[in-house]
């Protein structure tokens, strides 16, 4: 028995061994395929700072309860028991082998003892939890609907497995101690040693042989398996996890959500105005995306949190975050031998290398070189273009996933060559780049139309606002008011713009706007995919705030639409523009404080706030919307499922307003219709874009009956605005003679 278990141990583990080291090496020349980026090395003190927390504090997995906890247990088992292993390794030669210096240590066996039946607790609740929202019984409601199950399950079970092991052999290792009596070095495993009370030594021996052998086995095995599959994720994911959050792509260890990186080629940022002749707009081919892009396809476990969460996937939308990323990484491993063959072809379609260098490349990788990045299932494209144009860029995918996977940035850039090579993607946005570039707007309205706001608030109000240069000095000012184009020009967004404006009278706040001189921050376009129009509006709109608030004390911006708020304060500083930029929930809520404005007419009703995107996840403002509800008398708030970090988009985001939503259930009306089941009298948010979708959900949802005709849906400005206001007086009756 003892020699058949050395023998079978010992093969396994040179084949394992080999395997996974051989893969682990294929798997960095593939990485390495990727395009140079030089961003990801700065602050190493603050990356590994990050690692750890993220790691030892499973900061993401945390956020999902139970799943959170069973998993820190299985992350921290795996890497904590190796030693196990290396006992086992000693078992095989003689039964009662303990480690050396440690073995028999209380606290180390105490260690092993909770850590391995928590372990593997842990990974029986994970299998649990898999097999109760299998896809066959979820369908499209399961996170793992597309995951390669087989994988999933392998692992796992190899897991629970080993787990076992571990504490079979402790039992047994009692056992032939002669345990009689309960004893803290065999806390959890006593019952298993008390049950082979009686039973001969030799059986005990043979039974560590066994046993210790069946440990050893199950892990190389494991590691035969994912040394055969080197894209098998949700295996390696445990060892690139590491590499692919210290890689992210914030030094401080933010989510890659606010500002989209800076296009760049062959590793270096464009220059919109003298491109390099060579330079590669967008990404077109799987290794125009950067090492780390690679490494991002590699890492992903298939766990489907980014899936669970997408507004597109749970519309009916083709769009999967989870799904396009996995299509990435099998397409980049089903190429990589043609790659590291030398391989590709330039803008033009050129091959590269000569027939000499791929004369050994398999077919299969060459015709996977020939596939399109986008393209229709009969262009037999990796990508459909549909997937593609769901996107929205709220950025649920990125806050949730738990190994830092930079999916937006990935898509935009996909987005970039389509758009500014090809010209392909959604016709109706073409209209909105058209009026941009001409008009400085997506409606296309006269320049002279932005300040028709400002007449109508003087008719109805009587206050004047300044605009900046022309009305008041920029030394007078302690804010520049950014109204951006839905507050300036549409209809339902010019109420929070004026009543904002008029809340900033009422607490004395000296504020101006540019008037004809604000034109479009480019959100639309950037997340589109036309950089270049962003690039164009951006540096105007730098120039002009930069001579604007040149002789102001300070250069604060203050925004209504977060989009305007999230592209000035993250991505003008690309630009060379550097502001203070707060929203104006922010503002707001800090003149209620300081009792600037004092909210005292009630409000009655029921109120449910929708987080705007770009508010809440891309910039981490959750609670001043909040505070200011919560200010207003008469006014019961109550959120719906999803709010804050896991919010739902309103479906306006990724330039997708000014897109036609064909396909599925239209996002808004999902969102409204997770309102309306709280039977609310008021949907409120902090955002003209989802101000503008949800009133149009909810009108259509008025028109067949299934909303209430009292129910409004208003910013938290205009809320504050009817509190702030005095109601005018009733005159007195008239006394009546008996």
């Amino acid at each position: 028995m003892q020699l058949a278990a050395i023998v079978i141990s010992l093969v396994t583990t040179v084949i394992g061994t080999a395997l996974a080291a051989r893969a682990a090496a294929y798997i960095y020349k593939v990485v390495r395929t990727g395009s140079p980026d030089s961003t990801r090395f700065g602050a190493p003190a603050s990356r590994m700072k990050t690692l750890v927390a993220e790691f030892l504090g499973h900061t993401r997995m945390n956020r999902w309860g139970i799943v959170g906890v069973a998993h820190w247990f299985v992350a921290v088992g795996f890497f904590s028991l190796v030693l196990t292993l290396v006992n086992a390794f000693g078992q095989l030669f003689d039964a009662e082998f303990v480690l050396p210096v440690i073995g028999h240590w209380l606290p180390w066996n105490i260690f092993v003892e909770l850590i391995g039946t928590l372990t593997t607790l842990g990974i029986a609740t994970l299998i649990v939890i898999r097999l109760l929202s299998l896809p066959s019984r979820a369908g499209r409601k399961s996170r793992f609907a597309g995951s390669i199950a087989w994988q999933a399950f392998y692992v796992e079970y190899t897991i629970l497995g080993i787990g076992l092991c571990i504490m079979m052999l402790r039992g047994l290792e009692g056992a032939l101690e002669g345990v009689d009596s309960y004893d803290p070095a065999y806390l959890v495993s006593y019952p298993i040693a008390a049950a082979f009370d009686g039973v001969a030594h030799g059986t005990l021996v043979n039974l560590v042989y066994l046993f210790a052998m069946l440990k050893i086995c199950i892990s190389f095995a494991w590691a035969t398996t994912i040394g055969i599959n080197p894209s098998m994720g949700v295996a390696w994911h445990r060892f690139l996890a590491f590499f692919n959050i210290y890689f992210k792509r914030e030094e401080d260890g933010g989510t890659a959500l606010g500002a989209l990186r800076p296009m760049t080629s062959n590793g270096a940022p464009i220059d919109f105005e003298d491109p390099a002749d060579d330079a590669v707009f967008g990404v077109s081919q799987v290794e125009h995306f950067s090492w780390k892009g690679i490494l991002d396809f590699s890492t992903c476990t298939e766990c489907g949190r980014c899936q669970s969460q997408c507004p597109a996937w749970n519309t009916g939308k083709p769009l999967s975050p989870k799904l396009l990323i996995m299509s990435m990484r099998e397409h980049a491993f089903a190429k990589a031998p043609y790659l590291l063959a030398g391989g590709g072809k330039d803008m033009e379609g050129t091959e590269q290398a000569t027939p000499e260098q791929l004369k050994d490349v398999p077919a299969a990788a060459l015709a996977e070189a020939e596939r399109p990045l986008i393209g229709t299932a009969e262009e037999n494209g990796v990508i459909d273009p549909d997937v593609l144009w769901s996107c929205t860029t709220c950025g649920a995918c990125v806050e949730q996933c738990p190994v830092d996977i930079e999916h937006i940035d990935h898509i935009v850039d996909m987005r970039r060559y389509q758009v500014m090579i090809e010209s392909s993607f959604p016709t109706e946005a073409g209209t909105m780049l058209k009026n941009l570039e001409n008009k400085g707007n997506p409606w296309g309205m006269a320049t002279k139309a932005r300040l028709d706001w400002v007449k109508e608030l003087k008719k109805e109000t009587g206050i004047e606002v300044p605009v900046i240069g022309e009305d008041i000095d920029p030394a007078e000012v302690e804010y520049l008011y950014w109204v951006g184009c839905a507050g300036a020009l549409e209809d339902r967004a010019k109420k929070t713009t004026k009543a904002f404006a008029e809340l900033l009278h009422t607490a004395g706040v000296k504020f101006a706007i540019l008037g004809k001189e604000e034109t479009c921050t480019g959100d639309s376009p950037r997340r589109l995919g036309n950089e270049f129009l962003f690039q164009m509006l951006g540096a105007q709109n730098v120039e002009t705030l930069n001579a604007a608030l040149e002789d102001a004390p300070t250069k604060r911006i203050v925004a209504t639409c977060p989009h305007c708020f999230n592209t000035i304060a993250n991505e003008y500083p690309q630009l060379g523009g550097h502001f203070e930029v707060i929203h104006h929930t922010q503002l707001l809520q800090h003149l209620i404080d300081e009792g600037k404005l004092v909210p005292v007419n009630p409000v009655e009703g029921l109120i449910t706030y929708h987080d705007p995107c770009y508010l809440g996840r891309h910039n981490k403002v959750y609670t001043p919307p909040r505070e200011i509800i919560g200010k207003v008398p008469g006014l019961r708030n109550e959120e719906m499922h999803r709010h804050k970090e896991r919010g739902f988009c309103c479906g306006a985001g990724g330039a997708r307003m000014w897109m036609e939503e064909r396909i599925g259930k239209r996002i808004n009306t999902e969102r409204v219709d997770e309102a309306l089941s709280l039977n609310p009298d008021i949907v409120s948010t902090a955002c003209p874009f989802c101000l503008v979708m949800l009133s149009d959900s909810v009108n259509g949802k008025k028109n067949e009956g299934a909303a209430k005709e009292h129910l409004k849906v208003v910013d938290v400005a205009q809320l504050l605005l009817e509190s702030v206001k005095a109601q005018p007086v009733e005159a007195a009756a008239e006394p009546v003679e008996a």
